[in-house]
């Protein structure tokens, strides 16, 4: 059974940096692509970054630039490196893994762990 715990959440000034850290139980981790996730109070969760098992990486646009997305598969964990945080980015942050693209791109998964929340505010 995959276990997802997220972690390194707070509260930031707009211009702040968080980094998010996600280990990954139950899972074949090198095998998988990674995906990072948010939803802010009223709205779909979107998805925010992803990484594919081989490393390719693929960003919403409205953190390009800003956000980077890394793993280290030795201790399970995919990052999510933020910078140039700005109010709009503030939402609960999830990861999700699976072995297919498509679904990290689609989201299309049946549960998710308690997430992090990240508020970005002066």
């Amino acid at each position: 059974q995959v276990r997802l715990v997220e972690s390194g959440g707070g509260t930031v000034q707009p211009g702040g940096s968080l980094r998010l850290s996600c280990t990954i139980f139950g899972i074949m981790f090198s095998e998988n692509s990674m995906g990072w996730y948010r939803q802010a109070p009223g709205k779909e969760r979107e998805m925010v970054a992803a990484i594919a098992s081989g490393g390719a990486t693929k960003y919403a646009d409205s953190v390009k630039g800003r956000f980077t997305i890394s793993k280290d598969n030795d201790v399970k964990t995919v990052y999510l490196q933020m910078n140039n945080l700005a109010p709009e980015d503030t939402a609960v942050y999830y990861c999700n893994a699976d072995r297919s693209l498509l679904t990290i791109v689609t989201a299309d998964f049946s549960s998710w762990g308690q997430g992090t929340q990240v508020t970005v505010s002066s």
